[in-house]
């Protein structure tokens, strides 16, 4: 028999049994940053039109949310660079806590922090609580080159006027050899001494960019182990409905997670699907394998499209992922980048 949310519609259980109660919604592949493993300099975005609009957005949303998912990440590109994103985000934010089926327990943000200070208070009015940061480095000559934009005092104002309007903050770094290795313990002290949680994540093989990613690829199991030489890790049961698995620091009084998609799979307890901002669900961040929600909000009975399309990415999502970093000239992974997958 087929398990039913708390609503009147059947939970999201994907063919290994797994629930899936966390949607990672993109609203634009958009971003005013160029950051050099994440995107070619001169990105080509998406024409406007294939875009969902908002309101497309919002009724996607309440598709999952009716069908179970209690947790909703907004995420890009950049999503704070998409006008009147915030429309959205306080009418997903009606939906939080309320008690009743269909509710959200929690909406967040993923965010390069460069709009942050703009956007914080009216966040927090909206009923977010806690947004994710990627700050890849403390260095300005170094942000700048990886970034290839001088917006670190930007991202920091924008850290602090999370911090002043009572968002919790956590800080996403990606780790690379040669740029910010050097540099991880001390952004670690930086994070927890003002009070945040920080997450190291693996160089992600998805689409092309300048360079070659092999180059800069950081094993973490490597880094915990300078870590661990320097520090007293302990393992925490914290957990954020994602992948990061989260060590205590005792010398710094923070907790530090680590994202392995390459030296350490994490796909077993998988609870979530992608939709990019084209409207393309992709059941797994690694895979191919993806159903189109955009042709089904666009269509004659969109609510009948819609759910027989989420009970398709169920039947399709797969095992794991099988991510791997090419060697130098082969071709990446997945030939989509992350700005378009949504982070």
């Amino acid at each position: 028999m087929q398990r039913m949310n708390s609503g009147s519609q059947p939970a999201l259980i994907d063919g290994f049994g797994r629930r899936i109660t966390y949607l990672r919604l993109s609203l634009t592949d958009r971003c005013d940053l160029r950051c050099s493993y994440c995107m070619p300099e001169r990105m080509q975005f998406l024409p406007r039109a294939e875009v969902l609009t908002l309101e497309e957005a919002h009724r996607v949303a309440l598709a999952f949310i009716d069908r179970g998912v209690t947790k909703i990440r907004l995420t890009g590109g950049e999503p704070l660079v998409r006008r009147d994103m915030i429309d959205l985000v306080r009418a997903l934010g009606r939906r939080i806590g309320t008690g009743t089926p269909g509710g959200l327990e929690e909406l967040t943000l993923t965010t390069n922090g460069t709009q942050l200070a703009e956007f914080a208070e009216d966040l927090a009015a909206a009923g977010v609580r806690r947004v994710n940061v990627s700050l890849d480095t403390l260095d300005p000559a170094t942000f700048a080159t990886l970034a290839r934009r001088d917006r670190l005092g930007a991202v920091l104002d924008g850290i602090a006027a999370a911090r002043a309007a009572g968002l919790k903050v956590k800080l996403n770094t990606v780790a690379l050899k040669g740029v910010n290795e050097d540099e991880i313990p001390a952004m670690v002290e930086w994070a927890h001494g003002q009070g945040h949680d920080m997450t190291l994540i693996e160089v992600m093989p998805l689409g092309e960019v300048d360079g070659e990613r092999i180059d800069h690829y950081l094993p973490l199991d490597a880094v915990r182990r300078d870590l661990e030489a320097r520090w007293t890790l302990t393992p925490s049961g914290h957990r954020t409905g994602g992948p990061s698995r989260y060590v205590n620091i005792a010398e710094t009084g923070g907790r530090l997670g680590f994202i392995t998609p390459l030296t350490g799979n994490f796909c077993e307890g998988c609870n979530r699907v992608r939709v990019t901002a084209t409207g393309q669900l992709y059941a797994c961040l690694g895979g191919r394998e993806q159903v189109d929600l955009r042709a089904a909000v666009r269509s004659d009975d969109p609510d009948g499209a819609l759910a027989a399309a989420l009970d398709e990415a169920m039947a399709i999502k797969p095992e794991r992922h099988h991510f791997a970093i090419r060697e130098a000239g082969e071709a990446p992974a997945l030939a989509r980048h992350m700005s378009v997958t949504g982070g």
